[in-house]
């Protein structure tokens, strides 16, 4: 159900949802929260859409915020949308044109769920500090998203040098299983100390430069970044020990890594590129201080060393693992599971037929016979 409310007040919002809420039923119940999506006019309808996936974990009222011409009168066109047009939420889109666009703020407060928390997310071109943002000041968790930005290297320096808790970014979400998976390596024997480390990453990932930060943070070692120049996301990292090296790599475009670690088999493991639903629905699901993301970001990142070098040069010289490799790896690493699998069923014996039910039969046949003899 959409519901288009031109050149309206947030009054009239307000007892339309009421209205609503009286003839479809307590919709507002069972929200947790409210969301508050600021973007431009051309951004807005996929920032809802992505919102709309997250609600499915995080039911909650989405306030989508869409700034328009800053020319003309004051207007205010909003949108209500119900049922299969708004996931698990209950959306309501503002679209702020002439001086109303300077005062989102004032929009925003009178649609906000009473007594629940507020969240708010910039899906694009994140102010310079959130959390004195006039939305981000009302919100107890404030997402911003540096991977659709061009120049990470400066944003990620601005918003670490602003950083307040409860701030985080959709980039810390999608380093979450790549941290799951090398946390878990170092977990087994040999328990040694990392000496250096390096994370291998395309030009535009704030993903590589935050995964290096916590990496540099936690390991208290040498980390540098090696940057390539035609893929995307994060690449490889190399974890250096006394007794050897842990790689581990995902090849372009892939679902699946490799881990490579001294003394151990080569082994092949599912690592999916997250949504970004995902990963906004991860940060829904804390509403305090991320004092990880805060220690890699304002700690960590700023002990990094930027490679010069390319991967490409990075992998001539041995320094970092080889995606190319990697991917010969899977693929082998497949094939002998799949000789396993078909080995398997070869030698596997066919089950032996059981002969009961042919000595049931025998055994009905001569009590019959015995009754027909006996009559």
């Amino acid at each position: 159900m959409i519901i288009d409310l031109p050149s309206t007040t947030t009054q009239a919002i307000s007892k339309k949802l009421v209205r609503l809420r009286q003839d479809v039923g307590s919709m507002a119940l069972s929200r947790v929260l409210t969301l508050v999506v600021i973007a431009d006019e051309a951004d807005i309808d996929d920032a809802v859409e992505i919102a709309n996936d997250a609600s499915h974990q995080h039911p909650c009222r989405i306030v989508a915020v869409a700034s328009g011409n800053t020319r003309g009168k004051a207007r205010l066109d909003a949108q209500i949308r119900l049922g299969g047009d708004a996931g698990a939420s209950e959306v309501v889109v503002l679209r702020l044109y002439g001086p109303l666009v300077a005062h989102a703020r004032s929009v925003v407060i009178p649609l906000l769920l009473p007594d629940s928390p507020v969240v708010a997310w910039w899906p694009k071109d994140p102010p310079k500090s959130p959390a004195h943002d006039p939305v981000g000041a009302m919100a107890q968790r404030r997402i911003t998203d540096v991977a659709q930005l061009e120049s990470i290297g400066p944003v990620l320096k601005t918003l670490a040098r602003s950083y307040s808790p409860g701030d985080t970014d959709l980039a810390w979400s999608r380093v979450t299983l790549w941290r799951g998976l090398l946390a878990s390596a170092l977990d087994r024997a040999p328990f040694e100390p990392v000496t250096s480390a390096t994370v291998t990453g395309a030009a535009d990932s704030p993903s590589t430069d935050l995964l290096a930060g916590w990496l540099q943070h936690r390991l208290r070692c040498p980390v540098s970044v090696v940057r390539s120049r035609d893929r995307s996301g994060i690449i490889s990292v190399r974890l250096e020990r006394r007794s050897g090296i842990i790689d581990l790599v995902r090849p372009q475009d892939g679902e699946t890594a490799t881990m490579d670690q001294t003394g151990q088999p080569q082994r092949a493991i599912a690592l999916a590129h997250r949504s970004d639903a995902e990963c906004l629905a991860d940060e829904l699901r804390r509403l305090d201080a991320d004092e990880v993301y805060e220690d890699a970001l304002t700690k960590g990142l700023p002990q990094v060393t930027m490679r010069r070098l390319t991967m490409t040069e990075a992998v001539a010289k041995g320094e970092v693992p080889s995606p190319s490799s990697s991917r010969k790896t899977q693929e082998r690493l497949e094939k002998q599971a799949r000789a396993t699998r078909s080995s398997a069923m070869v030698q596997a014996e066919p089950e032996k037929k059981s002969a009961e039910p042919a000595a049931v039969k025998q055994a009905a046949r001569r009590k019959l016979a015995d009754k027909s003899e006996g009559s």
